[in-house]
């Protein structure tokens, strides 16, 4: 066992998303994959572990922790302008070829993400808690490893969050289970899923399969979460026309008014292929609009997109958010959300006051150090 995995068995407290059955297995709950884990064995995701007949799962840490921009995990109709205090453990379900944060996700499943073992800080819920308010965050948000396979921790710190007021947010790969999204219901406003491909070839190639997350972002739609879905434009993975209209159709049979983020890939890890150019990036947007999606974004190419990066009102259009990267710089809603000209309500979750909403920065992630 290496000094990583020791460390962070020691670091863990009894899961809730888990089953017992005969023998000492257990069940587990957490993601799609429903492993079946004996006694002594591990999760998939590796960090799911069985001791002695008991779930073990990630507890009491920190591997990430900053403060980001909202528009950075992106939720695009979330508290435009505010600051989300964003966390994140160790490991993750899939094994993506072009992760941007392998570092933390691919720990004990990798050797070259063991260094990830220097991140790691013991901290406490309250402790998180108290940091999002002391930097004036609107948000505490799971991002960077795959939050599904350490929502036990996640709910301990979203219970003390929500006492304060604060909204509670996920950013993942979307291989949920019914079961988790209901775990996470009482305490989860905005839910963000990856919608990787439109193959199940390439996604059993990522890790998943592709009926789960689709089922995953009609589930946690018609469980009331806000949903926004990213889809990163890979060159010869997921970028052909047929495949982009596939998506934004499955997307408008949920609802036209679930934001459907594009953005531009750029070679990480182990995937080497030519990031995404500008013109790829538009096409997948147009393709969104024109199937029906009412809100399209292009992302990770700031000031190259045109009005792609801004909100506009789908009945007069109306510029309502006015966006340059991760920067607000102009808000029009009402305070009840709505388009200051034709009345139409945009759906998300707003601010109660638009004088409030910040703007022209800063824009840009923050540390915090524990």
């Amino acid at each position: 066992m290496t000094d990583l995995a020791t460390v962070l068995d020691r670091m863990t407290a009894p899961g809730e998303l888990v089953e017992k059955l005969a023998d000492g297995a257990v069940r587990c709950f957490a993601c799609a994959h429903r492993c079946l884990i004996r006694p002594g064995r591990r999760g998939i995701c590796q960090v799911r572990f069985n001791r002695d007949g008991e779930l073990r799962v990630p507890w009491g840490y920190v591997a990430a922790l900053q403060v980001d921009p909202i528009e950075k995990k992106p939720f695009s109709h979330v508290l435009p302008g505010s600051d989300a205090l964003t966390f994140g453990m160790l490991g993750c379900d899939f094994h993506c070829s072009y992760c941007q944060n392998w570092l933390t996700s691919q720990a004990l499943r990798d050797p070259a993400a063991d260094q990830s073992l220097a991140y790691v800080r013991p901290v406490s819920a309250e402790q998180l808690v108290q940091y999002a308010l002391q930097q004036r965050c609107s948000a505490v948000v799971s991002s960077y490893n795959e939050p599904l396979i350490t929502s036990e921790w996640a709910v301990e710190i979203f219970k003390r969050a929500r006492e304060h007021g604060l909204l509670c947010a996920y950013v993942s790969n979307g291989n949920a289970t019914p079961e988790a999204l209901q775990y996470l219901r009482p305490y989860l406003s905005a839910y963000k899923v990856d919608l990787k491909t439109m193959q199940d070839r390439n996604y059993r190639s990522l890790g998943g399969v592709l009926q789960h997350v689709l089922d995953t972002i009609r589930t946690a739609h018609e469980l009331g979460l806000w949903v926004e879905v990213v889809t990163l434009i890979v060159p010869g993975f997921n970028d052909s026309p047929e495949e982009l209209w596939e998506a934004a159709r499955f997307l408008v049979s949920v609802s036209p008014e679930i934001p459907w983020h594009v953005t531009a890939y750029h070679p990480d890890y182990k995937m080497d292929a030519p990031p995404t150019g500008v013109t790829s990036l538009l096409r997948a947007a147009e393709i969104g609009q024109e199937a029906g999606l009412q809100y399209v974004y292009a992302g990770n190419l700031p000031g190259r997109v045109g009005a792609y990066e801004d909100t506009r009102c789908p009945r007069c259009n109306t510029l309502l958010i006015e966006r340059r990267g991760y920067i607000v710089r102009g808000y029009h809603l009402t305070p009840e959300g709505k388009c200051p000209t034709c009345g139409h309500a945009i759906p998300g979750i707003w601010p109660r006051d638009p004088a409030s909403v910040r703007l022209t920065g800063p824009g840009y992630p923050r540390r915090i150090e524990v």
